[in-house]
């Protein structure tokens, strides 16, 4: 009986702990809610998930770890660039105000002298990252969510490896999750060549609470500040084989050069300095700007828990809300957030034509049944869903034939709230014209749901999709 008093005073205490940070740190009351009635009928362990996964981190100053401090005070040291906004570089009200909540929220100015390639799959962007890297002159710095064992990181190891025998520099970051199972024997072969390779958020006592469930998910490459690549492409042999559940997986990536790849590779400055302490920003040569007769303007969005808001959430918002004539997304995990998904239904309502082009499977089918659950809503207010057979990884959407934005982020409240993410956003009309055709090309081969049948679909179907709609939030 008195081990029960225990129990029952600490579980007690846990949880008056737990509905005090609730109460005064919680972003959404029905979120809330849940986590009160978990904290409240799951002793103990409904406190550790409440840790792990529902603490609001951005507010929460207990928890605002030693790690996230850092990662603060750099932003404000070395990369509050004070240039001029270029607003007026700008031609329509929408894109300044787009470029203007970027800023606002990242201090990231937007880019005015620039050339992109459009990269429309796995194939294009490593011939294309192949081709940079075989030319470099003087450093190689990578950042990848998913490095992994296979012919792709063969090739590319290979490529690095001579590159170190002429004495180009060589810096490696890969998430410690998403690159789980990228071999020691590989790491060694490349930190014995001389390479710098390092994990992000590892798993490591006294930073354990911050790195389970915040994760880098950002993808980027740039060769001796001309060159910068960027999008959803991952380095894994999924993009080159068929011997896979899903097949071969499409992505979309954009080559950039010009001065946006200097506000690229601050992001990946950032990174490397969390990792490893290194101030690369430091050093002349890593903060040259390249400028090119080019006038495409490219605004770079970095997003993470080490900022005040929800940048790529925010900016997603701003292109559903600005939108005069159509929306068009491409994205894997369409698990949107209550306000995300009320404003695609307020464009449609308005006039303004959505087209959602979705995979009909994907590589979770938790994510998957969970994405099902919000087309009846979408449909009923005019949104247009067509589902393509192949897996598509890409993150992409464009408004109104002007703006597009290409990056790593998706519609999930994990890249909104959880991850380090990064979007080009590109104020080219010709670029998002070619991003239209590749968009257009995929959705003729696609099935477009009719909202009658999807209605029939089965009760197990509809049971499902209201089962794993409950853990979106964790997705």
């Amino acid at each position: 009986m008195a081990i029960y008093y225990v129990l029952s005073v600490v579980h007690f205490l846990l949880f008056s702990w737990a509905f005090y940070n609730i109460l005064y740190f919680g972003v959404k009351p029905s979120k809330s809610l849940s986590w009160i009635l978990i904290t409240f009928f799951f002793p103990f362990i409904g406190v550790f998930a409440f840790t792990m996964f529902g603490i609001n981190r951005r507010k929460l100053k207990f928890f605002e770890l030693k790690e996230t401090k850092k990662r603060k005070n750099y932003i404000k040291k070395s990369f509050e660039d004070k240039k001029e906004r270029h607003l007026n570089a700008l031609d329509s009200i929408k894109a300044k105000k787009i470029s203007s909540l970027v800023y606002n929220n990242t201090n990231i100015p937007l880019n005015t002298k620039n050339r992109v390639t459009v990269l429309k799959n796995g194939k294009e962007t490593f011939e294309s990252l192949s081709k940079a890297i075989k030319n470099a002159k003087h450093f190689i710095h990578l950042q990848y969510y998913i490095i992994e064992n296979g012919e792709m990181f063969t090739d590319i190891k290979k490529l690095l490896l001579q590159k170190r025998k002429e004495n180009v520099e060589v810096r490696i970051l890969y998430d410690a999750i998403g690159s789980y199972y990228l071999s020691k024997s590989v790491k060694k072969e490349l930190k014995d060549a001389g390479c710098h390779l390092y994990p992000e958020m590892a798993l490591k006592l006294g930073t354990f609470l911050f790195t389970l469930n915040f994760r880098n998910h950002r993808k980027i490459a740039v060769i001796d500040n001309n060159i910068g690549f960027t999008g959803g492409v991952n380095i894994s042999d999924e993009y080159i084989t068929e011997d896979t559940e899903l097949g071969i997986w499409e992505d979309a990536h954009i080559k950039i050069e010009g001065d946006a790849v200097c506000s690229l590779h601050k992001s990946f400055m950032k990174d490397y300095f969390y990792a490893t302490d290194e101030d690369l920003s430091k050093k002349e040569k890593y903060m040259e700007t390249c400028s090119i007769e080019s006038d495409t303007k490219i605004h770079i969005v970095s997003s993470g828990p080490d900022y005040e808001q929800s940048v790529v959430m925010q900016q997603y918002l701003s292109f559903i809300n600005l939108a005069e004539n159509s929306i068009c997304v491409m994205n894997p995990y369409f698990i949107p957030t209550f306000s995300i998904l009320e404003a695609f239904k307020i464009a449609a309502l308005s006039g303004v034509k959505v087209t959602l082009l979705l995979p009909k499977k994907g590589d979770s089918k938790t994510a998957t049944y969970s994405m099902y659950s919000y087309f009846e809503d979408l449909m009923k207010a005019g949104v247009n869903i067509y589902l393509r057979d192949d897996f598509s990884h890409s993150k992409v959407i464009f408004i109104d034939d002007e703006i597009a934005s290409v990056g790593s982020t998706n519609f999930d409240c994990r890249s909104f709230e959880h991850n380090y993410e990064l979007n080009a956003i590109i104020f080219d009309e010709e670029i998002t014209s070619q991003i239209r055709e590749e968009f257009n090309k995929r959705k003729d081969l696609a099935n477009k749901i009719d909202l009658e049948t999807f209605l029939n679909r089965s009760k197990t179907q509809k049971t499902l999709e209201r089962l794993c709609r409950f853990f979106s939030p964790l997705l």
